[in-house]
């Protein structure tokens, strides 16, 4: 049995949209017939989501779901299980709590799978875009050793804190980003139409205009004429930059500049050091093997080089090396959270270790943040004070000449 969303007319001619179980799209159209309504199209919820993803265009985007509905469904389905319910209940009872209809058809498409015998890791798998192999790998975990509903709880905890996480770095970069796109705008406005009508008064001037507003007057006159071009050039640049990127050698060698640019490269480090350690902790606490929980941990790690250096400390250790010592070697792992997985090696708690090194490099990153947007904010404000200050100085010297010239 599967689930199958469908599109139909009911009596009066108002189109429908659901999700309805059933053994084959035969059989789905013959329930809605029996309901009253004309079938429109019946497909299956997996195959249609795989068939989303598979399709190749270089505009394509992955269809996954909000970190905060990632959440609430997994928070929902811990509280459900740790209440005793079954799992295609839990499933189910999600799926009809939910307000938004891909929601409703994922968690169908889920209780369907676990309806026929599967194991509610494989019901998730049948949409790796939605739940990825962290999550797949952890809830296998959790069903294995009879712990799902504590492993629920973690993975709701580790999404919200990453959904959170994402918001306040969102609200961090809102002012940054309004003042930049104002400060843009008036420049804008002040090159195109102010300096140009303020320019006509000199234009009967004998005299040689002074150098800050024969500049201005370039700029302007560039800026009239040619804006098209820059903002071409500006998104051709863009579009050639997003192709090269995605190919692995550029892809790899920018991330690696990144690494070493002063403030920025430290904070990808935590970024990326915060998630590899919470993700690894979650999995060794989960009860997955060490070396299978680095390969999806390594896969959380954004950064190409420091996923490489995960890989190849995966690799030391299956022939036998310390994790913590095989990390140091990259170079790219702060040296408390070295340190902190070091001690849990030798004590025998490393997902304890790795909890404590996830939570040390997110405060520090959340102090990261502050710095650089303390540090972005007066940036900003004196730039566009000195734009500004520019124009306005490139306009008043003439008048000032005009003004010694009368006396």
């Amino acid at each position: 049995m599967g689930a199958f969303e469908f599109v139909a007319l009911d009596k009066a001619g108002k189109e429908r949209k659901g999700v309805l179980e059933g053994d084959s799209p035969r059989q789905i159209r013959t329930q809605l017939r029996e309901q009253g309504m004309i079938p429109l199209s019946v497909d299956e919820v997996a195959q249609r989501e795989n068939k989303q993803q598979t399709q190749k265009s270089p505009f394509k985007l992955r269809r996954g779901i909000s970190a905060a509905d990632l959440s609430l469904i997994t928070r929902q389905l811990a509280t459900l299980v740790r209440s005793g319910i079954p799992l295609v209940e839990a499933a189910q009872t999600i799926a009809r709590q939910s307000e938004k209809p891909r929601l409703q058809s994922l968690m169908m498409g889920v209780s369907s799978r676990v309806m026929e015998g599967h194991t509610l890791a494989d019901g998730l798998g049948k949409f790796p875009h939605v739940f990825g192999e962290l999550y797949r790998a952890t809830v296998s975990a959790g069903e294995q050793s009879g712990h799902l509903d504590g492993v629920l709880e973690k993975l709701a905890d580790y999404t919200e804190a990453r959904q959170h996480l994402t918001q306040r770095i969102q609200m961090a970069m809102f002012y940054p980003a309004m003042l930049t796109i104002i400060a843009v705008l008036v420049v804008s406005a002040l090159l195109a139409y102010v300096v140009p009508e303020v320019v006509k008064v000199f234009d009967d001037m004998n005299q040689q205009l002074p150098l800050l507003t024969r500049i201005l007057i370039a700029i302007s006159d560039f800026f009239r004429n040619w804006l098209w071009l820059v903002v071409l050039l500006m998104i051709a640049g863009g579009i050639t930059a997003a192709y090269v990127l995605r190919k692995p050698g550029p892809k790899f060698a920018f991330h690696k500049k990144i690494l070493r640019v002063p403030v920025i490269g430290r904070f990808v480090r935590r970024v990326n050091t915060a998630r590899f350690a919470r993700t690894l902790s979650i999995l060794t606490a989960s009860g997955v093997p060490v070396l299978e929980a680095l390969r999806i941990a390594g896969l959380v790690v954004s950064n190409l080089p420091m996923r490489e250096a995960v890989q190849h400390a995966a690799q030391k250790v299956r022939e036998g090396a310390a994790l913590a010592r095989s990390l140091e070697q990259s170079g790219y792992f702060p040296p408390m959270t070295v340190n902190l997985i070091a001690s849990g090696e030798v004590a025998g708690n490393l997902e304890e270790m790795l909890e404590r090194a996830a939570d040390n490099q997110e405060r520090e990153q959340e102090a990261s943040i502050s710095l650089i947007m303390g540090m972005l904010e007066p940036v900003l404000i004196l730039v566009m004070g000195g734009v500004v200050l520019f124009i306005v100085m490139a306009i008043l010297l003439p008048i000032f000449d005009m003004n010694s010239l009368v006396h």
